[in-house]
């Protein structure tokens, strides 16, 4: 790559007014006679191609030495040139690898950090990864969360190879968006089918609810079933308990594959998400589903469980860790049985779990992670800011109320050490802090939205700015914080 570069700034030696204040030297590629990078201009980066291809590129022209020099903005128009002539910068299916882990980037500014981590280990990376909630609160496109990866792994030349997530998906013209512009995996949230209110029934109730069909009973009582050594067995009532809770689930999840997946008509992975509901997934429940839908012909590559025990946003594991460990050993010999990966949502942070889902999934798994690439992104405020971190941090406080109803969690707003108790090298300590931590989580949509009575953002301008000036702390800190969750992971296997 090192020759690469000195050919291309020998070549543009001389030319005034072509660079920026710094070219990304691992961005410099060739394909063909030209050479393409990113340097950073006053606000933004900006791509420079020079050859002749470089047309290909919207943007600023000039001739140097009689070709094409192009000075060009990070649009999505010349996302996609860059995605033609540099395959890497395109997603691809990555789920049948053995191991995934997806990287929730709500700001368009992690991927650089995060591929530091996956230099290190073997685990393909999910850089974009996004729900239609998320880019409402943060008010993208994924255009942009796809240009985002792109124009990250180029920047820091990252060749190995990225997935695209259309996470949590519940409508069928989401799903054809996502695809559309080459999303290369889709999280079906199939919670909208999900009954909740089963659990709170009597067996008596749960008879009087359903009859089931004779088919049913032959395929699934009087003959418990083995799996790796683990008993999958059904009462009736049980079975019973499975059709209602997820009976509309399996057919919306089937009907969903077969419009958009069967025969492979999009390339893409698969993904169904049972995990977003107040009822956990028993083993019989987890096998029932994956059973169900095997016979309608649906291929899954990965399925989230509600697992026992509650995976909150931002902090460790809530619950009975020998519980859980008991039924992820079940979970993950049924998702080997069935021939897809175990998936873990909500899956920042569980520090205390990355180590045991790394064992029983024998280090066949995909994590997912979301919100704290966030709180990194705030801590560095905290960091660095300290001003403007106190003015967000009150009014993440004042809107707590209204960012619950979006999201479970049992924060506590006493726990959280007053502001004017803390000097402001100890604000970064915060988070440290479960409720704090959750606090900020929760709050990100109000927070990057909040606007004065004039209509201009409070807080969104100077973060970003923030963001930019310090891009390697940030990018320090996240190369630090997910590559301690991979680290747990592999230590399990």
């Amino acid at each position: 790559m090192s020759h690469i570069r000195e050919d291309f700034l020998k070549e543009l030696s001389g030319i005034e007014g072509v660079f920026g204040s710094h070219v990304y030297p691992k961005s410099i590629h060739q394909v063909e006679d030209t050479w393409v990078c990113l340097q950073a201009a006053q606000n933004q980066d900006e791509l420079v191609a020079y050859g002749r291809l470089a047309t290909q590129f919207k943007g600023t022209t000039i001739l140097v030495k009689g070709l094409p020099l192009v000075i060009a903005p990070l649009t999505f128009e010349n996302g996609q040139v860059l995605r033609r002539l540099f395959p890497f910068t395109k997603p691809v299916p990555v789920l049948q690898q053995r191991r995934s882990f997806g990287l929730g980037d709500r700001l368009g500014l992690a991927t650089p950090g995060h591929a530091r981590v996956f230099e290190q280990y073997d685990a393909y990376p999910i850089f974009a990864q996004q729900s239609i909630r998320e880019l409402t609160l943060t008010h993208r496109t994924y255009e942009d969360v796809l240009d985002a990866a792109s124009f990250g792994v180029f920047k820091v030349g990252f060749t190995r190879g990225f997935g695209a997530d259309g996470d949590h998906l519940k409508k069928p013209e989401d799903i054809k968006y996502a695809l559309s512009l080459g999303f290369t995996m889709i999280t079906l949230d199939a919670s909208d089918y999900i009954r909740n209110d089963i659990n709170s029934m009597s067996d008596a109730q749960v008879h009087q609810e359903v009859t089931l069909e004779a088919v049913l009973k032959q395929r699934y009582l009087g003959h418990p079933i083995l799996i790796e050594g683990s008993v999958v067995a059904f009462s009736e009532v049980e079975l019973k308990r499975c059709v209602l809770v997820y009976g509309k689930a399996i057919e919306f999840a089937a009907h969903i594959y077969q419009t958009f997946f069967i025969e492979q008509k999009a390339n893409a992975n698969f993904e169904l998400s049972i995990d977003e509901t107040a009822t956990p997934t028993t083993p019989s429940q987890h096998y029932f589903v994956s059973n169900e839908l095997k016979l309608k012909g649906v291929k899954l590559d990965t399925l989230a469980p509600r697992f026992c025990g509650e995976f909150q946003k931002g902090i460790d594991y809530v619950g009975d860790i020998k519980q859980f460990e008991a039924e992820l050993q079940i979970h993950a010999a049924i998702a080997r049985h069935f021939g897809y990966k175990l998936s873990i949502h909500s899956g920042s942070d569980k520090f205390s779990l990355f180590t045991l889902i790394g064992k029983h999934t024998q280090g066949h798994f995909h994590v997912k992670t979301a919100g704290t690439n966030w709180l990194e992104a705030m801590r560095v405020v905290a960091a660095k800011s300290p001003q403007l971190y106190r003015a967000i941090h009150a009014y993440a406080i004042s809107m707590f109320g209204e960012a619950q109803k979006f999201y479970h969690v049992t924060t506590d707003l006493n726990k959280i050490p007053k502001l004017n108790s803390l000097t402001d090298e100890e604000l970064p300590n915060l988070f440290h802090n479960n409720d704090a931590r959750q606090l900020i989580h929760i709050t990100y949509g109000f927070i990057l939205n909040h606007q004065d009575a004039s209509g201009h953002f409070v807080f969104r301008n100077e973060l970003f700015a923030l963001w930019r000036k310090e891009a390697s702390t940030y990018s320090d800190m996240l190369y630090a914080h997910i590559g301690k969750h991979l680290e747990l992971l592999y230590k399990g296997f």
